[in-house]
């Protein structure tokens, strides 16, 4: 019996060495790229940003909704009083024009609705992407043809244009930063993963241990989750990375479109919208959201093709930056390093 059980944790350990030795393959190559690690530092302080934006503008003693008419010059069409917008001990990046409301606090908030919209936006075309895909994928023909051309029309749909119209036709009273992550995500995106879910599908039911665990009576389902979705991580999680990128711009676009998050809730391309005919009297009031926005999609961008080459050391990186060819050779070359050490000293065990 203690023979059996011995046996059954080498078994156990035998199995969950390859899945730390991924993991730990995985942040290896991604070390290796410094413009990934700098790009998720941002990210992660962008994301802290946002968390913490309530205590931020409690520090400052502001919030971003409260008028200050008194740090205007009516005079002068509502420009900020003071240089640099009104910048000062108690507002940090000076006050917005015409409103006087704090732009410090109404940028931090505007973190919060332009990361919180993407992230759910993504989070939803992957769940649709991951089932449509793997359902057409593993399904018969007929289900495949279906599922297929329904991915082919929401391929082809305009984003911009169906998103006008369903805004257009929504309630007013519905939450607008819940309606925008859910048209972003119903209308693109989705499809998208589901092309690719379902091709990597396709791909890995031929293979023998998934046909073993057909042919052994287990359903649909049991499959997909068992032996499907472990296949089809790498690749959703990469396209999930560079997604994230795309919901910010395009959250931004219907922001400053007019037909995304409404006043008084702040939204990065809210500010740009009402920014546009300031740019002379004001420019902090549109560089700053736009210095945002433009840092918060490159580092997105420059994370997710970090993950993706982390994840396919065979694809090259796409940006260049920080990811010198040294490197990526060091990244490749430790695991077939790792393994030939690890074999001398399992040989010279077995003489021993």
């Amino acid at each position: 019996m203690s023979e059996a059980l011995v046996a059954v944790e080498a078994a156990g350990a035998d199995t969950a060495a390859p899945a730390a030795s991924g993991a730990r393959q995985f942040w290896r190559r991604l070390r290796a790229q410094r413009a990934a690690l700098v790009a998720a530092a941002v990210v992660a302080l962008l994301v802290l940003i946002a968390l913490a934006a309530p205590l931020l503008t409690a520090l400052e003693g502001q919030d971003p909704t409260t008028y200050h008419p008194s740090l205007i010059d009516s005079a002068r069409g509502g420009v900020p009083l003071g240089s640099l917008g009104g910048l000062g001990a108690d507002h940090w990046l000076g006050v917005e024009p015409q409103t006087g409301r704090d732009l410090f606090a109404r940028l931090v908030y505007g973190a919060r609705v332009s990361l919180g919209v993407a992230l759910g936006a993504t989070v939803l075309q992957v769940v649709l992407g991951v089932t449509m895909g793997v359902a057409a994928g593993l399904g018969n023909r007929r289900v495949d043809q279906v599922l297929s051309r329904i991915t082919d029309i929401f391929v082809s749909m305009p984003l911009m244009v169906m998103a006008l119209a369903l805004l257009a036709v929504v309630p007013g009273g519905f939450p607008r930063p819940v309606l925008v992550a859910l048209i972003i995500s119903l209308v693109s995106g989705w499809s998208t993963t589901a092309k690719t879910v379902r091709a990597q599908t396709l791909t890995l039911k031929n293979l023998d241990y998934v046909a073993a665990s057909r042919l052994s009576g287990w359903s649909t389902w049991r499959t997909a989750v068992r032996e499907l979705l472990p296949g089809l991580a790498a690749p959703v999680i990469t396209y999930a990375a560079l997604l994230i990128p795309s919901n910010i711009s395009a959250e931004a676009a219907l922001s400053f479109l007019g037909v995304g998050v409404k006043p008084p809730t702040p939204s990065w391309g809210q500010m740009l919208t009402s920014a546009d005919v300031w740019y002379q009297a004001a420019p902090q009031y549109l560089l700053l959201p736009a210095a945002a926005l433009f840092v918060t999609v490159l580092a997105m961008t420059v994370l997710g093709d970090g993950v993706r080459v982390a994840l396919d050391p065979r694809a090259a990186s796409r940006l260049r930056i920080g990811t010198g060819r040294k490197r990526e050779a060091r990244a490749e070359t430790a695991v077939p390093q790792a393994g030939v050490a690890d074999a001398a000293v399992k040989n010279k065990e077995d003489r021993a």
